[in-house]
C-alpha cells in the first residue's frame, strides 16, 4: 500500500473542527484562537482480508466474569464490576480526587484478585505516587507503577505483564510517535486512546482512563473519546465540601442511572454505605424553607434536604439562584406558585440549594422544591417528620413518578412518618407500614395539607 504523505491541518482543541487553514475564531463551537495546526497521523493500511457474518444467535457468548473491585460503591456504578477488556474513562475537576480513587481501585483489585495490576502516570514522579499511596494504605504487593507519557511504551509493557488491570492518569498526557503535535491536543487524544482501546481489546486487559474536563465541565479532548470507550463516569463534588458523588454518564454492560457516594477523609475516599442518614445528619428542625425529599439514583433511595431563602429584594430584577438543581426548572416552579397558587414571587430573591454538593436532576424534585420555597415564603415550617415527592406541571397539577415503593420503604427506615406525594401514586401503592400517606392533586390541596 502506498502510503499518504502526512500533511498539516488545523484543529479546534475544544470541539475537534478541522480546517486547512488557521482561523481566529471556530465556526462551530466559537471559541477564540482555539484552532491548533497539527500533523495528521499516517493513514493506516487495511488487514486486505474479508468479513463474514453470522447468525446472532449462533454468535459466541462471553464467559468471562467481571472482575469485582471490593469496592461496593464503584461495582454498584460499574454493574457489577469491571468486565475483562473494557475501557473506562473516569473524568472529573482539578482537585477532585481522581488519582486517589485510581490508587483505591488498584489497591482493592490487586488485594482481592492476588494478580497484578498496573498504574502508569503522566503526570507525577514515583516518590510523589508512593508517598500518597502510603498516606492512604493502598500499597499492596501486586501493585506495579510506571511513569511514562509514550503510548507505545506503555502498550509493550502492558501486553508483556498482562496486569489485571491498567490505569493511565491521564490521556491528556500521553503522546503518540507518529503526532507532532502537543500532549493533550485533540489529535494525540484521539491516537492514544484509539490505540489503548485496540490493546485492551487484543489482550482482554482491562483499562481505566483518567481524564480532565474543561472550564465547562465537560471531558476535555474529542467528542469521540467518549464514544469510543466502553463506560464514562464522572467523579463530582464541590471541594468545599466532604462528599464525591461517582455518576456513570455512559455505560455499554449495565444502568447509567446508578451513582456511587464516597467521603473526602484524611485517609482517603471512604465509602458511603447509607447516604441517607449522612445528608440529614445537619439538617435543622422545624426551620422555614426545609423539606426533606426522597430521591432516588438507578435503585439506590437517597433522602436529601431541599432548602430554599426566599427574601425580598432591593434591586430592580430579582435573583434566581439554584445550586445542585436545574435554575431554569425553578424558574418555571416559581412561576406556577406564582400564577396557579397566588403566592407573590417576582419581588423576592430566591435561592435553592441541595444540602450536602449533591445534584439532583429528576421531575420528582419538584414538589420539595415547591414546598420549600413556600414554606420560606411565609415562615411556616413543614414537620420535620414529613417527606414529599412528585412532579408539578405548568397547570398545577401534581404527577406521579416511579419508584414510589422503595422510596416509602427509605422513609419509613429512617423514622419518617408522613409522605406527601401525588394522588395517582396514592391510589396504586400497595405498602402498608407504619409511615402514613397523603396524596395530592394540585397545589392547593398540597398548600392546604401542609400549612393546616
Amino acid at each position: 500500500m502506498i502510503r499518504k504523505k502526512s500533511s498539516g491541518r488545523y484543529i479546534c482543541q475544544q470541539c475537534g473542527y478541522q480546517s486547512i487553514k488557521w482561523l481566529g475564531r471556530c465556526p462551530d463551537c466559537g471559541g477564540w484562537e482555539t484552532l491548533v495546526e497539527e500533523t495528521a497521523p499516517l493513514t493506516r493500511g487495511g488487514s486486505g482480508g474479508s468479513l463474514a457474518a453470522i447468525p446472532l444467535a449462533d454468535a459466541p457468548d462471553s464467559d468471562e466474569e467481571r472482575i469485582g473491585t471490593g469496592m461496593v460503591e464503584l461495582d454498584r456504578v460499574l454493574g457489577g464490576g469491571i468486565v475483562p477488556g473494557s475501557v473506562v474513562l473516569i473524568g472529573g475537576e482539578p482537585g477532585i480526587g481522581k488519582s486517589t480513587l485510581i490508587l483505591h481501585i488498584l489497591a482493592a483489585v490487586a488485594e482481592n484478585c492476588r494478580r497484578k495490576v498496573l498504574y502508569v502516570s503522566g503526570e507525577e514522579s514515583a516518590s510523589q505516587i508512593k508517598m500518597r499511596a502510603r498516606r492512604l494504605l493502598a500499597i499492596q504487593e501486586d501493585e506495579y507503577l510506571a511513569t511514562g507519557t509514550e503510548v507505545e511504551e506503555i502498550i509493550a509493557l502492558a501486553e508483556e505483564m498482562r496486569p489485571a488491570l491498567l490505569a493511565v492518569d491521564s490521556i491528556q498526557t500521553m503522546t503518540c510517535a507518529d503526532l507532532g503535535s502537543a500532549p493533550g491536543s485533540v489529535g494525540q487524544v484521539r491516537e492514544t486512546a484509539y490505540r489503548l482501546l485496540g490493546m485492551a481489546k487484543r489482550q482482554n486487559i482491562p483499562v481505566i482512563l483518567v481524564g480532565h474536563v474543561t472550564k465547562e465541565g465537560s471531558l476535555a479532548g474529542p467528542k469521540v473519546l467518549e464514544h469510543m470507550v466502553d463506560t464514562v463516569l464522572s467523579f463530582e463534588g464541590d471541594r468545599s465540601h466532604a462528599f464525591r458523588i461517582l455518576r456513570t454518564v455512559k455505560n455499554r454492560f449495565g444502568s447509567t442511572n446508578e451513582i456511587g457516594v464516597f467521603e473526602m477523609k484524611e485517609e482517603g475516599l471512604v465509602q458511603v454505605s447509607n447516604p441517607s442518614e449522612i445528608f440529614l445528619a445537619e439538617r435543622p428542625l422545624d426551620e422555614p424553607g426545609s423539606v426533606v425529599l426522597p430521591s432516588v439514583e438507578g435503585t439506590r433511595p437517597i433522602l436529601v434536604e431541599v432548602q430554599a431563602l426566599v427574601s425580598p429584594t432591593n434591586l430592580g430584577t430579582a435573583r434566581r439562584t439554584a445550586i445542585g438543581a436545574d435554575p431554569q426548572r425553578l424558574a418555571l416552579l416559581c412561576a406556577v406558585l406564582e400564577k396557579k397558587a397566588g403566592l407573590v414571587m417576582y419581588g423576592h430573591d430566591i435561592f435553592l440549594n441541595i444540602a450536602g454538593g449533591i445534584r439532583i436532576d429528576e421531575p420528582a424534585l419538584d414538589l420539595g422544591v415547591i414546598c420549600a420555597l413556600a414554606s420560606s415564603l411565609r415562615e411556616r415550617p413543614l414537620s420535620s417528620a414529613t417527606v414529599v415527592c412528585g412532579e408539578v406541571g405548568l397547570a398545577g397539577e401534581i404527577r406521579a413518578v416511579g419508584q414510589i415503593d422503595i422510596r416509602l420503604r427509605e422513609a419509613e427506615r429512617l423514622g419518617f412518618t408522613r409522605f406527601i406525594m401525588p394522588r395517582s401514586n396514592r391510589e396504586r401503592c400497595s405498602r402498608s407500614g407504619q409511615i402514613e400517606t397523603v396524596g395530592v392533586a394540585n397545589l392547593h390541596e398540597l398548600l392546604d395539607i401542609i400549612f393546616e
